[in-house]
C-alpha cells in the first residue's frame, strides 16, 4: 500500500507517495497551480500523474498552516474537523484555503481514501505562556489572539535529523537547537529537549524574519500610520504578504539566487536586502540563544539555508561570539515528515496517556 502526501501552497503543489514501513520514496513531483487554482491542477497534472497508484493509495496526508489552538496534532479528517478548519482559513488566506479544496476534490474523487491533516503549527504547541503569550488585554487574548509559529513540520524534522547527527558524534543528551527555516518563508525556532521553547512568526505567517515578498516584523505604528493615510485593510494585507521582504527592500527580485548575483554586480538595492535580512537573522537566532540559555547546534534549512554556503561561513563567522555551537545544513523534507507523523498517529496507543493520538487535538493540549 501507499501514503500520498499533499503540500498545497499559495502558487505550487509537490505532492509524494511513500511505502509505510519503510517511508521509502515511490514517487514524487511538483507543479505550479498558475492562475486555474489548486482544484484545476490536481484534475488535469495530479490525477494523471497517479494513475498507476491509485489502487495502491489507502491514505492522504495534507499540509495545513494553520490549525489555531484546537489541533496540535495529525488529525484525521471527518465532516466536523473540516468545518472548524473552514473557519480557520482567514488565519492563514494563502496557504489554508488551497489545502482545503485538495481535501474536498479528494472527497468528491476517492472518498474511499482516508484522510490527515498535518499541521504547521503543531509542533509549537508546547510553547510556554511567556513565549506564544502577547502583552494585549486579557479580552482579546481570550479570544485566541497568541503567538502559534508555523514551518513546525520541517522544524519537527531538521530536530529530529539534527538530534541523530549531534548523538552520533557521540552525545548522549538533546541538544539546545536552533532551527532556521529559511526559504520563501522564514521561520527560527528554539528547540529544547525535542521540544519547541520559542519561534519567530506569530499569529500569523507574516511575523517575524525577512521573507521573500513579505515584510516579517513591522512595528504596527507604523501600520496604523499607512491606515490613517488612507491605506485600506486589504491594500494594507497585499503589500506586506506580496511587495515587501526581499523583493520590497530590492526593488528587483525576491529570489535569494538572482539578488547574490545582483549584489555582487553592485546592484544597491540588492545590496540593502542581503544586508536587512541577514541582520534580522542573526538577531533572531541570538534572541533564540537567550531563550534556550545558550546553544548547542544551529541547523539551517529550506531553499535558502539548506543551499547557501556563503551564507553559512558568514553566520558562523558573525556569531562566533555565541560560542561554539556545532552548525549544519539539512534539507527540507516535509513531505516525508507528514507522512511519518501520519505513521506514528495510526499506530499510536490511545490508551496509553504519553501518546499523541490520547487527546492529540484538544485545545488544552496546545498549553
Amino acid at each position: 500500500m501507499a501514503i500520498l502526501v499533499l503540500n498545497l501552497g499559495s502558487s505550487s503543489l509537490k505532492a509524494a507517495l511513500f511505502e509505510p514501513s519503510s517511508l521509502r520514496s515511490l514517487w514524487s513531483g511538483s507543479a505550479s497551480c498558475g492562475s486555474d487554482g489548486p482544484t484545476a491542477l490536481l484534475q488535469s497534472w495530479l490525477g494523471p500523474q497517479l494513475e498507476p497508484w491509485w489502487p495502491r493509495i489507502e491514505q492522504v496526508g495534507h499540509r495545513v498552516v494553520h490549525g489555531g489552538e484546537r489541533f496540535s496534532a495529525p488529525t484525521l479528517l471527518t465532516a466536523e474537523v473540516l468545518g472548524e478548519l473552514k473557519a480557520l482559513g482567514e488565519l492563514a488566506p494563502l496557504h489554508n484555503p488551497p489545502a482545503l479544496a485538495a481535501i474536498d476534490w479528494f472527497l468528491g474523487k476517492h472518498p474511499q481514501l482516508t484522510q490527515w491533516a498535518c499541521f504547521d503549527t503543531a509542533f509549537h504547541a508546547s510553547l510556554p505562556p511567556e513565549a506564544y503569550s502577547y502583552a494585549l488585554p486579557e479580552a482579546w487574548r481570550q479570544q485566541g489572539l497568541r503567538r502559534f509559529g508555523f514551518h513546525g513540520i520541517n522544524h519537527q524534522h531538521v530536530a529530529e535529523q539534527a538530534t541523530e547527527s549531534w548523538h552520533a558524534q557521540g552525545h548522549t543528551t538533546a541538544p539546545r537547537l536552533i532551527s532556521c527555516h529559511l526559504g520563501a518563508g522564514c521561520s527560527l525556532a528554539a528547540i529544547s529537549g525535542g521540544r519547541s521553547i520559542d519561534t519567530t512568526m506569530g499569529f500569523t505567517p507574516l511575523d517575524g524574519l525577512v521573507m521573500a515578498s513579505r515584510s516579517g516584523s513591522v512595528d504596527p505604528g507604523l501600520l496604523l500610520h499607512q491606515l490613517r493615510q488612507g491605506l485600506s485593510a486589504a491594500e494594507l494585507e497585499q503589500v506586506l504578504n506580496h511587495a515587501s521582504g526581499l523583493l520590497g527592500l530590492s526593488g528587483l527580485s525576491s529570489d535569494w539566487r538572482e539578488l547574490r548575483q545582483a549584489a555582487a554586480r553592485g546592484h544597491g538595492g540588492a545590496q540593502l536586502a542581503l544586508a536587512v535580512f541577514i541582520h534580522r537573522l542573526k538577531a533572531g537566532i541570538a534572541a533564540m540563544a537567550a531563550s534556550l540559555g545558550g546553544v548547542d547546534l544551529i541547523a539551517l534549512s529550506g531553499g535558502i539555508g539548506a543551499r547557501d554556503q556563503e551564507l553559512l561561513e558568514q553566520l558562523q563567522e558573525e556569531l562566533a561570539w555565541i560560542g561554539q555551537p556545532h552548525w549544519l545544513q539539512v534539507a527540507a523534507d516535509e513531505e516525508r515528515m507528514i507522512a511519518r507523523l501520519i505513521q506514528r498517529e495510526r499506530f499510536s496507543d490511545p490508551a496509553d496517556p504519553g501518546s499523541d493520538a490520547a487527546g492529540g487535538s484538544s485545545a488544552g493540549d496546545r498549553h
